[in-house]
């Protein structure tokens, strides 16, 4: 039988962060297709230059300095923890085996959290605010005639909803700019941490060794102008429209953005699992089942997210 001391308590901390490890390279998170990781050094982040699309002129004379609108859109770090006991009996009759794929697991569901967070943005994007103070997919955000964000604003929608029976959400993305439509921020990377001393006040009253994963991190929106929602039908009319909607989209001062033209490299079809054939029949097949060619062929990469379901 095993005596708990603190060195042995310190191996099993080697092994079992080892098998944390594992289990992170084993995951495959989805999250980073539409999101960009933005480190944070603070307890939230300001993303005042939000709204701002940079371009060049021609300069002629002295620099131009444009104001620029600023936007207090800010994302709270918020604290995540996930926490197992290892029964001491387990450890003084080394059967800790039995350990080893729980901790891979944990390390899994650290590497897959950041899905957690994006996803759910994307399919609740037409309920939640983003920069401009209007829900991130809705049908009057405001586009200015002017760069600094003056004038009387032409209303865009990015939320393609029909009158009648709406049909379940899908999404066009553009993920060809440095900043994707989403945000992820992180603040500390996930950490697997443990109680090392085997007189602890929990040790003694639980016998157990507690073990935790620790991670600040939060997600919110990007520049809404670089996706779309739509729910009618995934049809391949329906994509068109959903396609022409992206391409048209504008900055304030009026310049095309010139986003959803980079065919399937660039642009995303993101759909729940249900809608997933129907979407690999507008955008996946080049024959048409009546024959011909489908004009739509590779125009985006499909992306089927569980977290949509």
């Amino acid at each position: 039988m095993a005596v708990i001391t603190s060195a042995l308590l310190n191996s099993l901390r080697t092994g079992f962060s080892a098998a944390f490890q594992r289990g992170k390279t084993k995951a495959a998170p989805m999250w980073d297709k539409v999101a960009t990781l933005i480190p944070s050094t603070a307890a939230q982040n300001t993303y005042g230059w939000l709204g701002q699309f940079p371009k060049l002129r021609e300069w002629v004379g002295d620099r131009v300095f444009k104001d620029m609108k600023e936007h207090g859109y800010a994302i709270s770090n918020k604290l995540y923890e996930g926490t197992v006991g290892v029964s001491r009996t387990s450890v003084e009759d080394d059967a800790l085996g039995i350990y080893t794929p729980l901790f891979e697991e944990m390390g899994y569901g650290a590497a897959t959290h950041p899905d957690e967070l994006v996803w759910p943005l994307l399919a609740n994007g037409h309920a939640r605010t983003c920069f401009d103070g209007q829900n991130f997919f809705d049908t009057d955000h405001p586009v200015y005639p002017n760069v600094d964000g003056t004038g009387e604003a032409m209303l865009v929608s990015n939320n393609l909803v029909p009158g009648a029976n709406p049909g379940t959400a899908w999404f066009l993305l553009d993920v060809s700019r440095p900043l994707k439509p989403l945000i992820f921020q992180e603040r500390t990377k996930p950490e697997l941490q443990m109680i090392s001393n085997p007189d602890n006040d929990h040790v003694f009253m639980k016998d157990e060794i507690p073990y935790g994963v620790r991670y600040r991190c939060n997600a919110g929106y990007g520049f809404w102008q670089m996706a779309v929602r739509s729910q009618h039908p995934l049809t391949a009319d329906n994509f068109e429209a959903a396609l022409v909607a992206l391409q048209t989209m504008k900055a304030d001062g009026g310049r095309p953005l010139g986003l959803g033209s980079g065919g399937k490299a660039s642009t995303l079809l993101v759909v729940p699992p249900t809608l997933n054939g129907a979407a690999r029949g507008v955008v996946g097949v080049s024959e048409l089942p009546g024959g011909g060619t489908n004009k739509w062929f590779d125009a985006a990469t499909v992306v089927p997210v569980a977290w949509l379901g």
